[in-house]
């Protein structure tokens, strides 16, 4: 069991860590949102594991799927502005956007 509990901690580390590389390294929207998004996965699995391990699972289902819903409307919005910033620049490398206004 204790194997089990260690194996979800460093899988969810592993996947905040690669979310930050991904976030650090790319120039790419869609790649910005995808890295975002895994490591929000990361967290709602630590908050999954948090509860397992607190025996408040009811709870934490209430958290998580508020999470889901919120991290779904995260990812359509920012995949709005992409799609605008394409249409307007022709890329989605955020290097191109020096003509923002407002």
């Amino acid at each position: 069991m204790a194997i089990i509990n260690i194996s979800i901690l460093i899988v969810a580390l592993l996947m905040i860590v690669i979310g930050m590389y991904c976030l650090m390294r790319t120039h790419n929207i869609i790649r910005i949102i995808i890295a975002i998004e895994v490591a929000m996965k990361a967290i709602t699995l630590l908050l999954a594991f948090a509860g397992k391990v607190n025996g408040k699972l009811a709870l934490t289902q209430s958290f998580i799927i508020t999470m889901i819903v919120i991290e779904v409307v995260i990812a359509v919005v920012a995949a709005g502005i992409a799609i605008s910033v394409y249409r307007r620049y022709g890329s989605i490398n955020i290097d191109n956007l020096t003509k923002l206004d407002g």
